[in-house]
């Protein structure tokens, strides 16, 4: 646990800290600076992460996930309006757009950081550290296909190691200067904020780099439990992360030149290597956390209908959230690679960093007011004294962020941006497309009325048509019938539906409806965090009565080719979008596990 959920969060040290006293460092760095700086970060990690998601944010759970989508499905369930729900839904797309930027920076600035502790042993390592991350980032997303599972045994051990680390090193130079401990007192913070006025709102932008991954212990909650995440953030993380802090400013009161890396510094010169190494692998531990994040959050985007179908490779038999995706993998290593080939240091990417992570919180506290208010019932005085400060505090550092945007801060928002467009367009685009086909398309009822007069030939053997409209004939029945004049002689139509909980039960998976003699119809449902097996659920009709041999099972799809229609109802350049997208996307007889030998497919042109 401590790896997956704590990583991120956990490799903060390496270059928070620096990163906020850099701002004020070009006269020297004085010693109500270093509390002041130290204050508002104590603070942050106290208000930000202890208070707003530990205590709160981690209650609005979805069946027991958490994450930004999950918070968008619980809070489109009591939005109320369309327009409501349609709010919804864009700070939901904008969360997750923002996740997958922070899932590019990530890996990038943490290796970054760890490798730069080796300009501590020698100046002489400088020219290894931009190569030597290429080389590490490069054979970390090369080893996704194999997954998790093999070497995940090893995370929790190794995070244990640098948390115990973190506290140790922190507590022997908390000793040394004990002045230290009155940055818990938020009346430095106060002070350097009163004094400093805009510098401070600046600071804060780097501030909140010591909060960062703080969304992964509500995303990861489905997987630990929320009582496990909150006693391991409350008696070991935040303990051993504050000691830190509070020791690389204890080196500092005593040494300012300590700036040019207080993290390592803190450790006698004879462990700076191992600390290195370890650190090193912490920062890996922590990127593969993030990736593994991306990777859901992408099958939850396209379970939700946010994006086209994706190649999902499951790594584990038994561990249905172990998943690689392909696409999605060697879209952030080369994200990754060049922020580290244009940026070159961390304190560079630090600038880059920040607006992604403070986006997702003022998303994530914005869908929680209406979840306490409406889905708990909380009144709305409550909510007010206990959410809008919160939002102030996210609100504040995302507008501190804003200011770093030519400096960096662009890269999240342009990576957000296009992944927003797509996701919208293809939203957008699908919903064109089904209202379509309903116009298009016969009604079932009276398609089954009339078959009994119709004369049609019924030949041996079972056909299975894919549809999404439960209601209505599909296409590719229908050109079937008008080219190849017959009709087997037992007929399933199958409908797949994606429902904004994380996991349907057995008892809710499949829906068998007999409409006619040897004519089914069958609805199987899926989670946002499920994978689709049709002839798995098939198999399972048996014990439905309904008479299914694989064997003898066709499945007939239709290929959409889609053209503009007289009155377009997007515009051109969305509607090239959208078919570029709709011909990339994975077949559905990949994504559905369809045997391919068994296809039929039927061509149906769509004007939208």
């Amino acid at each position: 646990m401590l790896g997956v959920v704590y990583g991120d969060i956990g490799t903060s040290p390496l270059y928070a800290l620096r990163a906020a006293l850099l701002h004020f460092s070009a006269d020297g760095i004085e010693r109500w600076e270093i509390l002041g700086i130290l204050s508002l970060i104590i603070w942050s990690l106290i208000l930000t992460v202890t208070v707003k998601y530990v205590t709160f944010i981690l209650k609005a759970d979805n069946k027991g996930e958490g994450g930004i989508l999950a918070l968008m499905a619980l809070a489109q369930r009591v939005a109320g309006s369309d327009r409501s729900r349609q709010i919804v839904m864009l700070l939901g797309i904008i969360g997750a757009c923002l996740f997958f930027g922070d899932g590019v920076i990530t890996p990038a600035i943490s290796v970054l950081s760890a490798m730069e502790g080796l300009k501590v042993i020698s100046p002489a390592f400088d020219p290894l550290i931009i190569p030597g991350s290429v080389v590490i980032l490069i054979a970390l997303f090369l080893v996704q296909y194999r997954g998790t599972h093999s070497i995940g045994r090893i995370f929790g051990p190794v995070m244990a190691l640098w948390f115990g680390s973190l506290g140790l090193l922190g507590l022997i130079e908390v000793v040394r200067e004990p002045e230290v401990l009155s940055a818990i007192s938020p009346h430095h913070a106060i002070t350097f904020c009163v004094h400093y006025k805009l510098a401070a709102f600046i600071a804060f932008g780097s501030v909140v780099l010591s909060v960062t991954g703080a969304e992964a212990l509500y995303a990861d909650m489905g997987h630990f439990g929320r009582r496990p995440i909150q006693l391991a953030w409350t008696f070991y993380v935040l303990p051993a992360l504050a000691l830190n802090y509070m020791g690389q400013g204890a080196l500092l009161l005593g040494d300012a030149a300590a700036l040019e890396n207080p993290f390592f510094l803190l450790a006698p010169e004879m462990l700076r290597l191992p600390l290195v190494v370890l650190a090193t692998v912490a920062t890996v531990i922590a990127s593969q956390s993030m990736i593994s994040g991306a990777f859901s959050i992408a099958r939850q985007c396209v379970q939700l209908g946010f994006l086209p179908r994706l190649v999902v490779h499951h790594t584990s038999e038994t561990e249905e959230g172990q998943i690689y995706l392909p696409q999605v993998n060697f879209a952030l290593l080369a994200g990754v690679l060049v922020l580290v080939l244009s940026f070159h240091t961390s304190d560079n990417l630090a600038a880059a960093y920040g607006i992604a992570v403070t986006g997702t919180f003022v998303c994530t506290s914005s869908l929680a007011i209406l979840v306490f208010r409406r889905q708990f019932r909380w009144p709305a005085a409550l909510v007010a004294l206990v959410f809008v400060p919160l939002l102030m505090i996210d609100a504040a550092f995302f507008a501190s962020n804003v200011l770093k945007i030519p400096e960096g801060g662009y890269v999240p928002l342009v990576l957000g941006a296009g992944l927003f467009i797509l996701m919208h367009t293809w939203k957008r685009g699908r919903d064109l497309l089904f209202s379509r086909f309903r116009q298009d398309s016969l009604p079932l009822k009276s398609f089954l009325a009339r078959l009994p007069q119709s004369r049609t030939i019924r030949v041996p053997g079972i056909a299975i048509f894919m549809t999404g409209q439960a209601d209505y004939v599909p296409g590719a029945l229908l050109h079937n019938l008008k080219h190849n004049k017959v009709l087997h002689e037992r007929v399933i139509f199958v409908t797949v539906l994606n429902e904004d909980i994380p996991q349907v039960g057995p008892d809710r998976r499949r829906e068998v409806t007999e409409l006619a003699p040897a004519i089914y119809r069958v609805i199987l449902r899926y989670g946002f965090q499920e994978s689709p097996h049709i002839p798995r659920e098939l198999e399972a009709l048996k014990q439905d009565g309904v008479p299914y041999e694989a064997m003898q099972a066709s499945y007939f799809l239709g290929r959409e080719t889609l053209v503009a229609a007289v009155v377009p109802k997007m515009s051109h350049w969305r509607q090239w979008l959208f078919t570029l997208m709709s011909r990339n996307a994975v077949p559905a007889t990949e994504f559905f596990r369809i045997p391919s030998d068994r296809v039929v497919e039927l061509g149906v042109r769509v004007a939208i």
